[in-house]
């Protein structure tokens, strides 16, 4: 009997030895507090400095202009024109020169600087009627498609403008202009320029 109890005490002597050794040499786990934090990491900002390489270059454009905005009015005016854009600092600014008429003649340019910092675009428009630079429109691209918002005054109240690039190809683009008098709940689009390149000239950086 007593030989019996001492084989039982060696055998669970024997077998706690083993577990704590054994633990010590297990491999670490996969789903380690390291591990875990690899997958939590914030991914790096895209690099957008060229998003706006598609429009250098030369372009005819349709407008199509509403004339009086947030006021109900469903009155367009359609303008023609042309517009040339020019790179700057190997795409990482452009300016663009734009004229059209229609009911009125407009020349504008816009200036677009690009911020390595916020990965984000800032844009300027000014017409030659008052030479003063609007508000920066701030933004960037997402899937081929830009956005860029800024608050400005209008009628004696603020309000928020969205600048929108989309339907983007090699010979082809649209850019709108929305307001929104309700904090961004809704927009009237108010400006339309549908863009196409000059024939015979391809832009060799898109």
């Amino acid at each position: 009997m007593k030989m019996k109890t001492l084989n039982l005490c060696l055998r669970g002597l024997l077998i706690i030895v083993f577990v704590s050794f054994g633990s010590k040499h297990l491999p670490a786990q996969s789903g380690s507090a390291d591990a875990k934090a690899d997958t939590t990491r914030t991914p790096e900002p895209r690099d957008g400095q060229h998003d706006f390489d598609f429009a250098i270059g030369t372009w005819t454009t349709h407008l199509r202009r509403l004339q009086h905005p947030l006021t109900g009015s469903g009155t367009w005016v359609e303008y023609e024109g042309t517009s040339v854009v020019r790179n700057v600092w190997n795409g990482r600014a452009n300016l663009e020169e734009f004229e059209a008429s229609g009911p009125a003649h407009i020349e504008g340019l816009t200036l677009r600087l690009y911020n390595p910092q916020s990965h984000q675009w800032s844009q300027v428009w000014s017409t030659s009627t008052d030479g003063t630079p609007s508000q920066p429109m701030i933004g960037d691209f997402k899937n081929g498609r830009g956005e860029f918002f800024d608050q400005e005054p209008l009628n004696g109240r603020a309000i928020y403008v969205r600048w929108v690039w989309s339907d983007i190809t090699p010979n082809s683009c649209r850019f709108e202009q929305s307001f929104s008098d309700d904090g961004g709940k809704t927009w009237e689009v108010n400006w339309v320029n549908t863009y196409k390149r000059v024939e015979n000239e391809t832009d060799k950086s898109y």
